[in-house]
């Protein structure tokens, strides 16, 4: 699941929990809310976590010199 994935979960579950004031018998949909935002949480903190680790850090490279040509050893 992306990043897009994880904030449309904490969206919804915001809707369902802060939004409605739906009652059913079987499914207590505020506690649905309060799952779908922690998985969202949950998926955001993990995604950005990998994300960090794809970054790696290259250092830099001593320049080099092309020879052009020229006589052999001298540079230009």
């Amino acid at each position: 699941m992306g990043l897009g994935g994880c904030i449309l979960l904490i969206g919804a579950g915001a809707i369902l929990t802060f939004a409605t004031d739906w009652q059913t018998e079987s499914v207590n949909l505020d506690l649905v809310g309060l799952i779908m935002m922690a998985v969202g949480v949950i998926g955001v903190a993990t995604f950005t976590s990998i994300a960090r680790r794809r970054r790696a850090v290259v250092p830099p490279v001593a320049p080099t010199y092309v020879d052009e040509g020229g006589t052999p050893g001298h540079r230009h």
